[in-house]
């Protein structure tokens, strides 16, 4: 076979499978964490990735590093499907068992935490891609002990404290209301937001305080005696500040920069997918032309490099008969 032939073969041989890594690669598009109550990873945040105040986020970036403020939005699990206590186990709820936000599951009684109070609550879930489905938060039991690692038996799972399927998602956040049973003391409030377009959840774990004052007992871990602090959600102005820094994804949410992605590397192709091919997003608010003009791209260029190939072999098969 000719040099240019052989050329324009491996050429196209090599083409179609590029396309199609480039089609099962998209990633997933929808983040977000607990705004208020605020959560543990917005708090931090809020006080500064390189350098937080309270003790708390102090000892939360001692142990996880920076990059798990800056991707604030991205506590997730890609194929979660509805599977929560079957993938996350006990003493790492606040991380869902991810590596890089292990500092949130520190057992402590110094966390920044919400004054709240028994009976309706409004509680605004910070969402930078939204998409349907259902948010539940659950309460701590009477006699939640911060000092000790969270476990899913410490959460009153039989009775979600606030339930809210597609809620609408307005000025950057999801509102939806609960209701606050009587507790005392020191209590933490646990979200999960698993979507129904995919099997990706997000989890989220906000401190609160019952009785009008913020009266932590003290760290777990450094033996401290100081109140916890009031907590804050970060500003606008922060989230905008910190987004070049984020390696989470929002599929042409806000993020354009397609190196980046939330998405691990084992994470099945059809759950990639179901994540972004198989959802409408502009049903739900996001915008879908990135996502959808990047795999008719490669659906092209997939297409072209078939037909590419098959014409070199009917030339190549064509000048050998010639030649004979």
């Amino acid at each position: 076979m000719p040099a240019r032939r052989t050329a324009a073969t491996a050429a196209a041989l090599g083409l179609a499978p590029l396309a199609l890594t480039a089609l099962a690669a998209a990633p997933a598009s929808a983040h977000g964490t607990l705004g208020d109550p605020v959560s543990r990873v917005a708090q931090c945040y809020a006080e500064g990735p390189e350098s937080p105040k309270s003790d708390a986020c102090k000892a939360a970036v001692a142990a996880g590093g920076t990059q798990a403020l800056y991707d604030w939005n991205g506590v997730r699990i890609g194929d979660a499907n509805g599977q929560h206590q079957t993938l996350i186990p006990d003493g790492k709820l606040c991380s869902a068992n991810a590596d890089e936000f292990k500092g949130l599951d520190l057992a402590r009684a110094d966390w920044p935490a919400t004054s709240v109070r028994s009976g309706s609550y409004t509680f605004k879930y910070r969402v930078t891609a939204p998409h349907k489905g259902t948010f539940k938060v659950y309460l701590t039991k009477e006699g939640y002990d911060p000092t000790q690692p969270l476990a899913w038996d410490d959460l009153d799972l039989a009775n979600p404290v606030a339930t809210a399927t597609d809620p609408v998602a307005a000025n950057g956040y999801y509102t939806f209301s609960g209701t606050l049973p009587e507790r005392s003391g020191a209590q933490l409030l646990y979200a999960i937001w698993q979507r129904s377009d995919s099997p990706e959840a997000f989890y989220s774990c906000s401190d609160v305080t019952y009785g009008g004052t913020n009266s932590g007992s003290g760290s777990g871990t450094t033996g401290s005696a100081s109140p916890a602090p009031s907590a804050s959600a970060p500003s606008e102005e922060q989230i905008e500040e910190g987004a070049d820094k984020s390696t989470v994804e929002h599929g042409g949410h806000g993020d354009q920069d397609a190196s980046t992605s939330a998405e691990p590397a084992t994470t099945p192709v059809t759950d990639v997918k179901a994540a972004s091919a198989g959802q409408d997003l502009a049903e739900t608010g996001g915008d879908s032309s990135t996502a959808y003009v990047a795999m008719g791209g490669a659906a092209v260029l997939a297409a072209g490099a078939a037909i590419l190939f098959g014409s070199v072999r009917r030339r190549a098969v064509s000048g050998g008969r010639q030649g004979r």
